[in-house]
């Protein structure tokens, strides 16, 4: 017999993309009575409730149950639907996903074959609404320009990495390590993947495990988004300094740097000519790779849209590092 898998996942409002997780979720090649799906709901005040009520009535054959998430934040809700679940694996979906057909079957059997302790696989991002800057902001979410080396996003080859976003692992993991930290806001998975490495185990990624991933829609959400990536990353770094990477490292001096060189700037001339030089010196290599996109993809917009997001990317990410930085510092 197979495992029991439990598919965990934490929700707020997500009426709209709901429906296209559980539909793939009930698509899974993996045995329907060896799956189970738990939704842990932080209140949401639009319809999502009364559509995962409708699924459940046309898709009796598939145990799903919803679980109240009162602390309404990403890592709460994660605790609240492993409390609640029942399987011997563990794994994590969000409400604006969708896993490709084999993703369950897949991630058992990385489990079962000891590739690692947690396994997962490469997000297909996906624009969140059909407007340019959404079509934009997709692909600068992919690019290694933007987001590194987070392999999830980009890989195109199997291997061990510091983290997966959309991870399996068996829950006997959990009751060694504890579940997710509910005072981490963000970052959450590489906190707790972290634990993981820190007791010697492997975090796996197999880019023939594939979900999709619908990305923000509008530059105002990916900055929101962004600020509290950095902002909750500091948070996470302060526990773990040993965590960070040269990719992580890059926004916030950049963001030191345009700032202070504009004040330089404002008391003698020299200053703004570097400060110019630096803003050609970023702007060339997102240029380029707008254009690639543009003319891969035969959509002129992107030649402005990826280098536009690309930046609020890197800017509000260091922004919020530096943010989490300097009032941590100041309450210290």
């Amino acid at each position: 017999m197979p495992p029991t898998v439990s598919i965990i996942v934490p929700c707020f409002n997500e009426e709209k993309r709901i429906q296209t997780l559980l539909d793939a979720i009930f698509a899974q090649t993996y045995p329907l009575d060896r799956l189970d799906v738990t939704i842990a709901d932080g209140h949401s005040t639009d319809r999502t409730r009364e559509v995962i009520a409708a699924f459940q009535l046309a898709h009796a054959v598939l145990a799903l149950q919803v679980v109240d998430n009162d602390a309404g934040t990403i890592p709460a809700g994660l605790n609240r639907a492993m409390a609640a679940s029942r399987g011997e694996i563990l794994l994590r979906l969000d409400g604006h996903s969708a896993p490709e057909r084999e993703y369950v079957e897949k991630c058992v059997a990385a489990l079962e074959a000891g590739r690692g302790e947690n396994v997962g696989g490469v997000w297909d991002i996906r624009p969140g609404a059909e407007s340019w800057l959404a079509r934009s902001i997709a692909i600068a979410a992919a690019h290694p320009l933007g987001v590194g080396d987070a392999l999830y996003r980009h890989a195109r080859q199997a291997a061990v990495v510091d983290t997966v976003p959309f991870g399996a692992w068996r829950r006997l993991l959990v009751e060694k390590i504890g579940g997710f930290d509910e005072s981490l806001l963000s970052n959450e998975d590489y906190e707790f993947n972290t634990r993981i490495r820190g007791i010697g185990g492997t975090i796996w990624l197999d880019p023939a495990i594939r979900s999709v991933y619908y990305a923000r829609s509008t530059l105002g959400a990916l900055a929101r988004q962004y600020w509290r990536y950095g902002f909750w990353k500091y948070k996470m770094l302060r526990r773990y300094p040993a965590s960070l990477r040269w990719r992580q490292a890059l926004p916030p001096l950049f963001v030191v740097s345009l700032f202070a060189m504009t004040l330089l700037a404002l008391v003698w001339a020299h200053w703004g000519w570097l400060l110019g030089f630096e803003l050609v010196a970023y702007a060339l290599p997102l240029g380029w790779a707008g254009l690639r996109a543009a003319l891969q993809q035969r959509q002129a917009f992107l030649a402005l849209g990826v280098p536009l997001a690309i930046a609020v990317m890197h800017v509000t990410w260091g922004g919020g590092f530096l943010w989490s930085l300097f009032s941590g510092v100041k309450k210290s």
